[in-house]
């Protein structure tokens, strides 16, 4: 399989090995996902993670903090440190977030000897495609996560309300344009993978070409997700997400907090 479109089974993620979508096609992603998109959603987690906490939180670790539209709504709120794997991606967020601390590293594996108040993953969790990738991300946001601190999952899916779905979206900036359609399936129900195919259509000036980009993504269940979360130490439970475009039920993140 080319790399630039997945992942053979069993390859380990890298940065070389990303979907485009964060190598050579980065620039383009405030394009296909522009950061004002996020104001709901973001309100919605900070919600979230400061009504848990059982004291001010203060500082925010983010892992696969990708190009920064979550944390261009969080940093008025928090001191930031934002951890991606992809070098673009993380130059992208620069750009947006230049007051926030940036350091390329795999969620899995990083350890940066600090503690954060709250540590957040927002859907760069789908990337962890085996248990053993799943259960090192959420140990590596228990080790930087304070004793009564909290921290927040987003998967887009779980086992339990994934349908296949399409979806379509992009916007314009300038000279520049973006406009994908998304599918997103299940080769294989009985593997812990679905796949999301892109297909972008980028305009340049008066150019247009089209690009494609496949995605492998984690599915786990619900009871496997509170498991991993409660073997590392954490005391976990699922939230239903609640938002004005999502059809209810169809979402949930996972809150966690660290025993004092």
């Amino acid at each position: 399989m080319d790399l630039s479109s997945g992942r053979p089974d069993g390859e380990t993620l890298h940065e070389n090995s990303l979907p485009r979508l964060y190598r050579d096609l980065a620039s383009w992603f405030p394009i296909l996902t522009a950061p004002e998109d996020y104001a709901e959603e973001a309100a919605i987690y900070r919600k979230i993670m400061v009504g848990a906490g059982a004291s001010p939180l203060e500082t925010l670790l983010e892992l696969g903090s990708g190009g920064g539209n979550n944390a261009s709504h969080l940093k008025p709120h928090f001191m930031m440190t934002l951890v991606d794997l992809s070098a673009d991606m993380l130059a992208v967020s620069r750009s947006l977030n230049p007051e926030c601390e940036h350091i390329q590293g795999d969620m899995r594996t990083v350890r940066l000897g600090r503690l954060f108040d709250a540590v957040f993953v927002h859907d760069a969790i789908m990337y962890m495609t085996t248990e053993n990738d799943l259960r090192s991300a959420i140990e590596t946001a228990f080790v930087h996560c304070r004793p009564g601190g909290v921290a927040l999952f987003c998967p887009d899916h779980v086992r339990e309300t994934f349908r296949p779905t399409t979806n379509h979206g992009g916007h314009d900036a300038g000279e520049r344009s973006l406009r994908y359609l998304e599918w997103s399936w299940d080769p294989d129900p009985a593997d812990t993978n679905y796949t999301t195919d892109f297909a972008y259509l980028i305009r340049e000036g008066g150019n247009v070409r089209c690009e494609y980009d496949r995605h492998i993504c984690g599915l786990f269940g619900r009871e496997e997700w509170i498991r991993f979360m409660t073997e590392v130490g954490f005391h976990a439970r699922s939230v239903p997400f609640e938002h004005s475009k999502i059809e209810p039920g169809t979402a949930e993140f996972f809150l966690s907090i660290r025993p004092q």
